[in-house]
């Protein structure tokens, strides 16, 4: 890539406020360990945060913040507890104060995201007496409409005023560090959902937990998994053709374990034995999708999913991120996603459970609303864009 493509964060770009700040805080705490570099392909190629934030420091740099994947699991593994994936963030927020994209590659990922909260496929029902909705996110139920579908009316069970709200979180564009726009999004549409007396989100996805936790302020969030792991289902006990199966925690979830053990809990309530990965729980790696890596260095994404396949080996593994489920098969792991396991664990464990790819996943988008008006025509029903 031409460095007139890339978001280099150089001579040109001066630090100000919180990067600044931050740079001085990894400069001088970070002990240049290794911990964090020996596990990551971009520390690895740029260094050390201390030795990256003292080059920013010293203005002689050329640091390219956008192909960090974010996932923080060099702040988990880091025996200073500095947090050098916030300090990436940041300078991805500064380059973006220019207002221009680093580059035209991240077109597709922001037009998925615009078409996420267009009137076309974006969707409020609630019902009469609803505080609590489940919230899907974009990925899920393109993919896996009838899974979502699925999942929804289980949910619906414990909770009878359950409402249903098809929108994207906006995560991509904050990762970007389009920290304006990325808010201008997320908070009309948290404060309408307030106004409306709704409290609770439930969600499906890892990134829109990560966003509801992080500016949701006035709402508390909880995963699908979690609440299924409480109640009372009847679980198909399925088989596993080859033995064992293990976990691939999404990144976003590093720090919740309350998320990860109601997934093994259900995991061990459907009779599997899971077999933890080096990297699990807290450690755990990302599937190469964080961050937008894959958009304008689809080799340094790719190293993850090598480590992932590597750790697997012949085991099925088992995740509850659609984003995850999709870039663990393109890196020829066999990958099964929760969701289907619960909703048809034969087909999951068999590799038939349907999963569509663009573009049927935005028909599948689009059908699984109107089926959701139709099913939900009696209730309060709101746009709010228009």
């Amino acid at each position: 890539m031409k460095k007139s493509e890339t978001s280099l964060f150089c001579a040109d770009t001066k630090m100000k406020g919180a990067v600044y700040h931050q740079a001085e805080i990894l400069h001088q705490k970070c002990t240049r360990c290794q911990a964090c570099v020996s596990q990551c392909a971009f520390l690895q190629k740029y260094g050390a945060p201390g030795d990256i934030a003292a080059s920013l420091l010293a203005g002689d740099s050329t640091i390219d913040p956008f192909a960090c994947s974010l996932c923080n699991l060099c702040t988990a593994v880091c025996p200073a507890q500095i947090a050098p994936g916030a300090f990436f963030l940041e300078m991805r927020r500064q380059v973006m104060t220019r207002d221009k994209l680093p580059s035209k590659r991240y077109n597709p990922i922001l037009k998925y995201e615009r078409r996420g909260s267009s009137r076309l496929f974006s969707w409020y029902g609630l019902p009469t007496g609803c505080d609590t909705v489940f919230f899907p996110g974009c990925t899920l139920p393109g993919t896996r409409p009838e899974t979502t579908w699925s999942i929804y009316q289980q949910l619906k069970k414990d909770i009878p005023h359950l409402g249903m709200v098809l929108d994207c979180c906006h995560k991509p564009s904050h990762d970007l560090g389009r920290q304006h726009y990325f808010l201008t999004w997320f908070e009309d549409m948290r404060d309408w959902l307030i106004r409306q007396g709704v409290r609770h989100i439930i969600v499906a996805c890892p990134n829109c937990y990560k966003i509801f936790q992080g500016y949701g302020q006035g709402l508390t969030v909880r995963t699908a998994w979690e609440v299924l792991a409480e109640i009372k289902i009847e679980f198909t006990y399925p088989t596993v053709p080859h033995g064992r199966i293990t976990v691939h925690d999404p990144c976003p979830l590093r720090d919740h374990q309350d998320v990860q053990q109601a997934v093994r809990t259900i995991l061990l309530r459907l009779g599997l034995k899971v077999r933890e990965m080096r990297h699990s729980g807290k450690n755990t790696i990302c599937c190469g999708e964080g961050g937008s890596v894959d958009c304008v260095n689809p080799d340094m994404a790719g190293k993850w999913g090598a480590i992932r396949k590597l750790e697997a080996g012949r085991d099925l593994v088992i995740t509850y991120c659609a984003g995850c489920a999709g870039f663990l098969a393109k890196a020829g792991i066999k990958v099964v996603h929760l969701g289907d396991l619960l909703v048809n664990p034969e087909k999951a464990l068999t590799g038939k459970a349907s999963v569509a790819k663009t573009p049927r996943t935005y028909l599948n988008r689009i059908s699984l609303k109107r089926r959701l008006q139709k099913a939900m025509k009696t209730y309060h029903e709101k746009f709010r864009h228009g």
